[in-house]
């Protein structure tokens, strides 16, 4: 029996031991990569177009419809009474897209970069799923998931010349192996 334990404890061991030899962790901060696509330097340009010519227009809209319904039901002897109810409901929607227009202009402005970005994140996602399987990566997480995890690689520097990316000197020196590895 004592020698059933014993191979038992031998057979765990070596599949555990060779379940980890075969773990190979990857690290990489994905907004560095995204931010040195060439993509993305227009993507801020076009959103401050898409401020100007569609948010604001919108705002301005907004305020005009307020105005002109507000004058409509302040002149309570041209305008019949029926007219008035109607815009009696119209005016309390206006009146909160108005005041709160900076929360619903920064969603607007929101959904629009993650629009505008999401064809560049699923190109840098492919390129790292590409370099993790090239080089034999089990796991690959971004940096600043964890404060404390194994050891692994920065994979910044095969991800971008993956990707034919000039990586800037202060990112290549962050993606040196910490001495004594």
């Amino acid at each position: 029996m004592k020698k059933l334990q014993v191979l038992a404890i031998v057979v765990v061991m070596l599949i555990t031991g060779n379940a980890m030899a075969q773990t190979k962790f990857g690290y990489i901060r994905v907004d560095d990569v995204v931010a040195l696509m060439p993509a993305t330097a227009k993507i801020d340009s076009l959103l401050e177009l898409y401020q100007r010519d569609t948010i604001q227009p919108e705002y301005t809209s907004v305020v005009e419809q307020y105005q002109f319904n507000d004058s409509l039901y302040r002149d309570s002897l041209k305008t019949p009474k029926s007219v008035r109810d109607e815009i009696a409901k119209k005016l309390p929607g206006l009146i909160y897209q108005i005041q709160n227009w900076q929360q619903i202009s920064q969603q607007a402005l929101e959904a629009k970069q993650n629009q505008l970005l999401s064809p560049i994140y699923n190109e840098v996602y492919t390129a790292i799923r590409a370099v993790a399987k090239e080089k034999g990566y089990t796991h690959v997480v971004n940096k600043e998931a964890f404060l404390v995890a194994p050891e692994g690689d920065d994979m910044i520097v095969a991800v971008a010349t993956k990707l034919k990316l000039k990586l800037p000197p202060q990112l290549q020196q962050a993606a040196k192996p910490a001495a004594g590895r």
